[in-house]
């Protein structure tokens, strides 16, 4: 048990180190930026928070709808898609599931899409998508049950009513969510990486479409992050520059993009091909009827097929 909680575990330890040094005054005369990142109690956030308050529809005015905002927003949503179907097959993996039929991510789509309305909704003024540090937590823990996923769900819920628990988590420092990211987005992205397996690595075409996908990536996303606006693109009316930098910010989905376009370009009717680019492995995944695990996972659980057919 000791050994699933060492994440949960050290943030406390290290966020009461950083509420004694607070407290000791050992950052009051340090660097603004020093005080923004390691103290506590920044910008009075548990006093000013209130103990309840309960969110409600329209709290922050009526919508207002505009065609360029829409498209924007259309193409951020496109861009979450992408990055959570990453986010589904790393998860299964992760759980030592097998990969999710397209039936089944079809519906993990849709229902983020009812989370992206309802977010617009209540005005929560960001999208909804998947959280990569659930999936390399969910590695640590081994625990694979959506049973917890529910129980964790309310417990937000509840947190987010009560207005002085979600200020006193905020009061976590920085560097310690950082910390947190740098060990469960690596989790997340070996599980990622550990599907290349079933590609011939030896082959050049192989190679060629991981790493040229990785590197542009890498440096195209960079590049439309920091230099977009300065290179021209800031002449685009403001619409239109919001789609082009949500689009190709994006890293999961430039160099996802681009290695499902180069997978399904070259050469992709040869047999030996097929074989190289792993084809064969996700055949048996396409429909939960074909998952010989199905059969065995619903024989061991009485009275499941009743309550949840196989897609």
């Amino acid at each position: 048990m000791i050994e699933r909680s060492t994440i949960i575990i050290s943030v406390a330890i290290v966020w009461l180190y950083a509420s004694l040094l607070t407290a000791g005054g050992a950052y009051s005369n340090a660097a603004p930026k020093t005080q923004f990142y390691c103290r506590t109690d920044r910008s009075g956030i548990e006093g000013a928070a209130p103990w309840i308050s309960v969110p409600y529809p329209f709290q922050w005015g009526v919508p207002t709808f505009h065609a360029g905002e829409a498209f924007a927003m259309t193409a951020a949503s496109f861009v979450a898609l992408v990055e959570s179907t990453g986010a589904f097959i790393a998860v299964s993996r992760c759980a030592s599931a097998t990969p999710c039929p397209p039936s089944v991510m079809s519906c993990g789509v849709g229902w983020q899409g009812v989370g992206i309305l309802l977010g617009g909704l209540f005005g929560t003024a960001n999208g909804s998508s998947v959280s990569m540090e659930n999936a390399g937590y969910l590695y640590c823990t081994r625990i694979g049950s959506r049973r917890v996923v529910q129980i964790s769900a309310g417990f937000m819920i509840i947190f987010s009513i009560l207005g002085k628990f979600g200020a006193f988590f905020a009061s976590i420092p920085g560097p310690i969510i950082g910390a947190i990211h740098c060990f469960l987005l690596g989790y997340a992205g070996a599980a990622g990486i550990v599907f290349l397996q079933f590609c011939n690595l030896n082959s050049f075409r192989t190679k060629f479409i991981v790493g040229f996908s990785m590197f542009m990536g890498l440096s195209v996303s960079k590049y439309f992050k920091d230099d977009a606006s300065v290179a021209g693109y800031a002449s685009l009316n403001t619409w239109q520059n919001d789609v082009i930098k949500v689009i190709f910010s994006s890293k999961a989905f430039v160099g996802g993009g681009l290695a499902y376009f180069l997978d399904n370009t070259l050469k992709r009717n040869d047999p030996e091909v097929r074989k190289d680019r792993g084809q064969h492995f996700w055949d048996r995944f396409r429909s939960a009827k074909t998952d010989p695990l199905s059969e065995e996972f619903y024989s061991c659980i009485p009275g499941l097929r009743e309550n949840f057919p196989l897609y």
